[in-house]
């Protein structure tokens, strides 16, 4: 499960349909607590506008807290299709949207040709779709998470908002593509770059962070509930003060619970500061980072 922005378990609940009228901010939090995700006040609000209104929602913060779970749980607790945009450096049109399947065109024409028959190519059987056209035309409610989009450049960026703005996606030689659903749209960035300011006017806007330390223990104590709560204080400060050090990696709360783990896998429920700098491989990945933490924790 996850807690706003970190993670926890619990046994799964199967949640009924949600009818988009009788959604308020209760049942959504019921629903999103449904499916073993714990809100924070905040977040379900701006949940819950975006819904009402039809806005996207843009979420920031740090890696490892939980943005791209936040559109996974929504939709598992709206029961809407899920789809997801990666970006990456250098993600073009055709890898959003879709492109034509040459190969196939190609096959088509050369059996046109042996059969002295003309053959229009450019339809929909030889059309690829990719996540953004098939989250339009789906005819059921969905969710589309645009995945770290600071990493796409402008022009992508400027692309995907004029769809999103005007609801319709155009495809040349196919035709204009308009969107068949109540979708609703998270993009998350880890502010690799700085985003278009249309794209900050048109979201709304969340920003989740890494948890505080009693969170931080009750989550992973949740999910180590074997671990002793010595141990689980222990690392969570480690965790906490690392944090708080000038890392080219701050550990995620995974970072965390893979920690308590794999300190129960050798055994010590009490380590030593030797055994705690021999396991700091688990969440410091960096050379630079370990010699600045062993150097300040474990001297």
């Amino acid at each position: 499960m996850w807690i706003s922005n970190t993670l926890v378990v619990v046994h799964p609940i199967v949640v009924d349909h949600m009818k988009m009228e009788k959604i308020t901010t209760n049942t959504l939090t019921q629903a999103l607590e449904g499916v073993n995700y714990l809100p924070d006040e905040n977040l379900v609000i701006i949940l819950f506008l975006a819904l009402q209104m039809k806005k996207p929602i843009l979420v920031e913060g740090p890696p490892g807290t939980g943005k791209t779970e936040l559109a996974k749980a929504a939709s598992r607790a709206l029961e809407r299709e899920f789809f997801r945009v990666q970006c990456y450096e250098g993600i073009t049109f055709e890898q959003i949207v879709g492109e034509w399947n040459y190969q196939k065109q190609l096959l088509q024409l050369e059996i046109s040709r042996q059969k002295s028959g003309e053959e229009d190519i450019f339809q929909d059987d030889f059309f690829i779709k990719r996540p953004l056209l098939q989250a339009f035309i789906n005819q059921e409610p969905s969710v589309i998470l645009i995945d770290e989009i600071d990493k796409a450049d402008e022009e992508v960026e400027s692309f995907l908002l004029q769809a999103l703005g005007e609801k319709e996606i155009t495809v040349n030689d196919l035709g204009t593509f308009q969107l068949a659903n109540d979708l609703l749209v998270v993009l998350t960035s880890n502010s690799q770059r700085t985003l278009l300011d249309e794209t900050r006017d048109r979201c709304l806007y969340l920003h989740l962070d890494y948890p505080d330390p009693e969170r931080e223990l009750e989550i992973v104590k949740a999910l180590v509930p074997e671990a002793p709560l010595p141990l689980l204080k222990e690392v969570v400060a480690l965790i906490q003060h690392i944090r708080g050090m000038d890392v080219l990696k701050k550990p995620s709360i995974r970072a965390t619970v893979d920690w308590v783990r794999s300190l129960l896998t050798l055994g010590e429920e009490e380590p030593t500061p030797e055994v705690l700098s021999e396991t700091l491989g688990v969440v410091v990945k960096s050379p630079e980072d370990r010699k600045k933490v062993e150097g300040h924790l474990f001297k």
